[in-house]
């Protein structure tokens, strides 16, 4: 096969129905098909082959009428290989099983009999989510040059954008202003932009406005020399200084004081730095990333930051969103960040039960990565199951949904128009485009759009 054909997913189905296994097999005769009839000779093949994806019928035998077989093989396939997408096949009264796989870690699921249009779209789906976390894994164990990919974790559509921009800002020498909340990673994201620059070679240089006192920011920012006050009884050099020929983080700009932006503009403007007590001009080429959680449109109109600076800065924007608008990637990092943290212990956890993965993923996150790092921190010191539980991260429930079930339909719908929405954002809004990667017609895909009621913007 040449280098450059679309890679296929193997996939392996686990059904005990002839006629059903005889369907699959008819409907999905452009992919790489594994069959099994039970969980042994489905464990087996998965041991053996490691496929990407997994049709599992949850009714396997002995027991055909309830779905202990199934779930069983599900846990184990979890176990074995955790990005496995696995798609379940559930019949009309199964809601609860579906649901509970779903908890387990199931990746979508589909109503007998089967839809040929309905299962290529969730298989399409579910391997677009597969190399996704495979390169994402890739990525985070440095097998891109040997660099990486310093901590920049995602999947959602919304923050993709947010890297892919950022990745073709780094190339030029542009001034970035980066904003969000508190805890989104913009330091994180300064960083990365700085590792994919030509300065990469050079030092990266961080300066927090909002953690150094007032008196003693200009200091740090511009350097002094020896006797320019009380208590400076040796030359200091400034952070600019140090970041000479590379990058200058300044994070929390919004609170830099009003005399010290000024300054900090006159830098901007002719690149020159003056020590406190100093008569020398020095010359310094850096590039400045800034970064802020706060609205300094608002700031401007108020007085409280100035606006020549403001467009100094903000020659290239970037908004990072809150970790609540980019769906499925709190649990992505909290696994990352698991693996990450996990060295610095002898006996770490050996991941998190599903119950911690289901709070998680529904937890809202206002203190975004930042509260994360911290909960995964807490799991750490307290898990004593080798699994974190939701009592070791200290999460709040999000409100039961045990008693009030949502429908099948009302959950197919959610995740197809939650799909279809990401896809559209990642094609901009290209029909053409958003149909091949979801695997259907175009008649079809403005089919599903019209009734998931999901509006093409313009």
């Amino acid at each position: 096969m040449a280098e450059d054909s679309p890679r296929r997913p193997r996939i392996l189905i686990v059904e005990d129905d002839p006629g059903l296994r005889t369907q699959l097999r008819w409907t999905l005769a452009d992919y790489d098909l594994l069959l099994a009839e039970d969980r042994a000779s489905a464990i087996t093949l998965f041991r053996r082959e490691e496929p990407p994806l997994v049709i599992l019928d949850l009714g396997l035998p002995p027991d055909r009428d309830n779905a202990s077989e199934g779930l069983a093989t599900l846990r184990e396939i979890r176990a074995l290989h955790p990005i496995t997408k696995v798609i379940v096949a559930t019949g009309n009264q199964e809601r609860k099983n579906a649901l509970e796989a779903i908890s387990i870690g199931a990746y979508d699921f589909y109503s007998k009999p089967v839809e040929p249009d309905v299962i290529k779209v969730i298989i399409e789906r579910a391997w677009n989510s597969y190399q996704l976390e495979e390169e994402i894994t890739h990525l985070r164990d440095g097998l891109q040059g040997g660099k990486e990919f310093v901590g920049l974790v995602t999947a959602a559509p919304e923050m993709l954008k947010v890297v892919n921009l950022a990745q073709r800002v780094a190339r030029s020498d542009v001034g970035v202003l980066i904003t969000g909340e508190s805890g989104t990673g913009k330091d994180v994201l300064a960083r990365a932009i700085h590792s994919w620059s030509a300065r990469n070679d050079k030092p990266f240089v961080a300066l927090n406005c909002a953690a150094i006192p007032e008196t003693l920011l200009e200091s740090e920012l511009f350097g002094h020399e020896k006797g320019a006050f009380t208590g400076a009884v040796a030359r200091v050099h400034g952070k600019i200084e140090l970041a000479d020929g590379g990058t200058l983080f300044l994070d929390e700009i919004g609170d830099m004081p009003l005399p010290l932006q000024a300054k900090l503009l006159r830098f901007l403007q002719d690149k020159v730095v003056e020590r406190i007590g100093g008569r020398k001009l020095l010359s310094v080429n850096v590039r400045i990333i800034a970064a802020t959680n706060k609205d300094l449109v608002t700031m401007m109109r108020e007085g409280g930051f100035r606006e020549d600076l403001y467009y100094r800065l903000n020659e290239m924007g970037l908004i990072v969103p809150p970790l609540r608008e980019r769906p499925g990637d709190a649990v992505l990092i909290a696994i990352y960040l698991l693996k990450k943290l996990s060295a610095a212990f002898e006996a770490p956890p050996k991941g998190f039960t599903r119950d911690a993965l289901a709070r998680i993923s529904s937890y809202s996150w206002p203190g975004n990565v930042r509260e994360l790092e911290n909960r995964i921190k807490r799991g750490l010191v307290l898990a004593d199951q080798g699994y974190i539980t939701p009592e070791d991260l200290d999460l709040p429930e999000q409100g039961e949904t045990r008693d009030v079930l949502p429908t099948l339909r009302q959950v197919r719908e959610e995740a197809e128009r939650r799909m279809l929405s990401r896809t559209l954002a990642l094609t901009d809004n290209n029909i053409q485009e958003a149909s091949k990667i979801l695997g259907v017609s175009r008649p079809t895909l403005y089919a599903l759009m019209k009734a998931l009621r999901i509006k093409r913007r313009a």
